[in-house]
């Protein structure tokens, strides 16, 4: 192990020492919260902690079976109708739902659905009624969910779908097998291992759901332990409670981390092939498939043409002249910007290191190389086990304990979150590449001698210049979009946009929201299409 550790010390020592230090900092952060306790004022485990946890499991698994369900049939949709025109945009279309962030969906979605949306204007004007407030409550937190993760499930398992060979399609047309039976025992089984990994993440961040409960919840009824958390500290200042709230959903979220990882699998920037049949699909199958891709379609596309329409009516002018828009502005740039370097940096020493524990003729037969993988793989996905408003309350109670402008502490919590946030996806992009890389070149390098550097330059950046541009895009309108940790430390002298538009929204300035709104999906949707496209290469491309 030894002679072997010597040979690549600078592939595993950055990135080991990286994985201890987020370890590290997980420790510290729970270490605040647990001695921050007071057993004479923390309050016990009762029953409004047991019906908030109630909820927030019982929301995130309907979500989750919804998102699958509706994923998994529009994906075998779009799978069997390689010819329906714009396919290729709309599987564009629905990838960016990852990025699109959750206060624009509920904004989208009420303008829609709301008391003034469009559904309830229609229903007015046309027979004289209105549906009412049906939107908020656990209706619209499912809806906002489904329409965000039901889209990104079904990118995945479209190729999945696609992935499985035509001589099998082949072998069930020569039985005769019906199109229910042919899913069941062709195409399932190819499902299954996409299945457990989109569904333990969907699963995640549905309980880990803040600003779509936050909005849409409607009452306290409908509360998360997120939510409830940030109701402790930024409305009642209970810090006792929300200490309370933040272990148990930190306990719970640990153990959740732990128990999906076994199903996790790559959720890399991959390219979809068509699904050739080698047989005309009946009638009746063409028309399911095609009214399940129209109706997604146009749910997923309407939130997104109410922003642009009402967005178009707003005074632009006031914006650019608002001091506050400005600072948001500026502030939340700066942060998306050093997150997103922060994150691709650590991801390249993240799976760098990673790859030696797993290439047997690297250290992969060595007798720690299981610890030290699972070590490296906790700690990249640390944000599933610490959600933000969890992080956050921690960065809060050190603030309060070490003298530091309350600023600073802003944006260090800012920064750690947004990098944590985008670093699972970092690292199930970028870990893939680097092993295919390892793999292809790693005799011909060593027997060079190439220095880090210029196995770097002429090895691993041709073939990660592509991954790299979707991981800065993605890292880049996460951070840009987050509601999580400025809720706790939002205030007139540090804000973003997401929190300059939750204001706007909370003060029922929603002309002015909606143009905030508009900007806001306007940059993202622009730097999640181009900012990939700058790093793309005609070699990355091929390989």
């Amino acid at each position: 192990m030894f002679s072997g550790l010597a040979r690549v010390k600078g592939s595993v020592l950055p990135g080991v020492f990286i994985a201890l230090g987020l370890l590290v900092f997980a420790f510290l952060l729970f270490f605040t919260l647990y001695t921050a306790q007071d057993s004479r004022t923390t309050p016990p485990i009762d029953s409004r902690i047991y019906g908030l946890l109630k909820f927030t499991l019982y929301q995130a698994f309907l979500s989750t079976v919804l998102s699958l369900g509706v994923g998994t049939l529009l994906a075998w949709s779009l799978a069997h109708q390689p010819g329906f025109k714009g396919r290729s945009v709309l599987v564009a279309l629905f990838s960016s739902s990852l990025v699109l962030p959750t206060l624009i969906v509920a904004f989208g979605l009420i303008g829609i659905f709301g008391r003034n949306g469009w559904i309830n204007q229609i229903g007015l004007t046309l027979f004289d009624y209105s549906f009412g407030s049906y939107l908020y409550g656990l209706f619209g937190i499912l809806l906002a969910h489904t329409y965000l993760n039901a889209s990104f499930a079904s990118r995945s398992l479209l190729h999945a779908f696609e992935s499985i060979p035509n001589e099998k399609y082949k072998l069930a047309k020569s039985l005769n097998l019906s199109t229910f039976q042919r899913f069941i025992y062709v195409e399932l089984p190819a499902l299954k291992p996409t299945l457990l990994s989109i569904g333990s993440t969907i699963f995640l961040l549905c309980f880990t759901s803040f600003a779509i409960v936050l909005i849409l919840g409607g009452s306290p009824a409908y509360n998360t332990l997120e939510v409830a958390i940030y109701e402790a500290v930024r409305l009642d200042f209970d810090i006792a409670l929300a200490l309370k709230l933040a272990l148990v959903q930190l306990a719970i979220s640990t153990v959740l981390v732990i128990f999906s990882s076994n199903f996790r699998t790559g959720l890399g920037n991959l390219k979809t092939d068509d699904t050739v049949l080698p047989w005309r699909e009946p009638k009746h199958l063409h028309y399911i498939q095609t009214t399940v891709i129209l109706l997604f379609a146009f749910f997923f596309i309407l939130p997104l043409v109410v922003i642009v329409v009402d967005g178009l009516d707003a005074d632009f002018g006031h914006f650019f002249k608002d001091p506050l828009f400005i600072r948001s502005s500026i502030t939340s740039g700066i942060v998306a910007v050093v997150s997103s370097l922060f994150t691709v940096i650590i991801a390249l020493f993240l799976s760098d290191a990673k790859r030696n524990f797993t290439l047997e003729y690297r250290l992969g037969n060595s007798m720690f190389s299981r610890f030290f993988n699972l070590l490296i793989s906790f700690s990249g996905n640390l944000y599933l086990a610490i959600p933000a408003l969890v992080m956050g309350l921690g960065f809060f109670l050190m603030s309060q304990k070490f003298e530091m402008p309350m600023n600073i502490w802003s944006v260090l919590a800012l920064l750690t979150a947004n990098v944590l946030m985008s670093l699972p996806f970092a690292l199930s992009v970028l870990g893939p590449v680097m092993q295919k890389t390892a793999q292809r070149y790693d005799k011909l390098a060593f027997s060079l001698g190439l220095t880090t550097l210029q196995r770097w330059v002429y090895c691993e950046f041709p073939y990660l210049r592509s991954s790299l541009g979707y991981v800065l895009a993605l890292s880049f309108c996460f951070s840009l979009g987050d509601l999580g940790i400025i809720a706790l430390f939002g205030s007139e002298d540090f804000s973003t946009l997401p929190w300059y538009l939750y204001q706007l929204m909370g003060s029922y300035r929603t002309d002015d929201a909606a143009g905030v709104a508009l900007i806001l999906l306007v940059i993202i949707l622009s730097v999640f299409i181009l900012l990939p496209k700058l790093f793309r290469s005609r070699l990355a491309e091929n390989n």
